[in-house]
């Protein structure tokens, strides 16, 4: 049985010049780009940082931001939650490359903490971590 069946996520962004340098200037990673496995469609996609071989990222799932046709960016769908050592300083590094922090770090007992913040695409994100 596997223990955490989430294994990939996309976030759907307009301008992913903009949205590429946001997340690694947040999450202070370097995205990599994936080629087109569909050319009939066009697509623009950059992986989040994972172990290839394992198919998983640090936090348990790989993902990507998407620049595709009829696929929008927005509030209201999935929240995607980014793991870190201390939740307040990506939500800070958000606000501070055209974000904006939606809730402070925020205490959630013996589960830790979050941080909610929107990308420069209007996404809602989070970030949670046990201190």
């Amino acid at each position: 049985m596997i223990s955490n069946p989430v294994v990939h996520f996309d976030i759907y962004v307009q301008d992913m010049s903009r949205a590429k340098a946001f997340y690694e200037a947040v999450l202070e990673t370097k995205l990599e780009r994936m080629p087109n496995p569909t050319p009939e469609i066009e697509m623009d996609m950059w992986f989040f940082p994972m172990d290839k071989d394992a198919g998983m990222s640090t936090y348990g799932a790989g993902g990507m931001l998407v620049k595709m046709d009829d696929f929008t960016p927005g509030s209201g769908g999935t929240l995607v939650y980014f793991g870190c050592d201390d939740c307040a300083l990506p939500a800070t590094r958000a606000a501070a490359n055209g974000g904006s922090i939606f809730q402070e770090k925020t205490s959630i007992g013996e589960h830790g903490f979050y941080a909610l913040a929107k990308d420069t695409e209007g996404n809602l994100i989070g970030f949670h971590s046990m201190k």
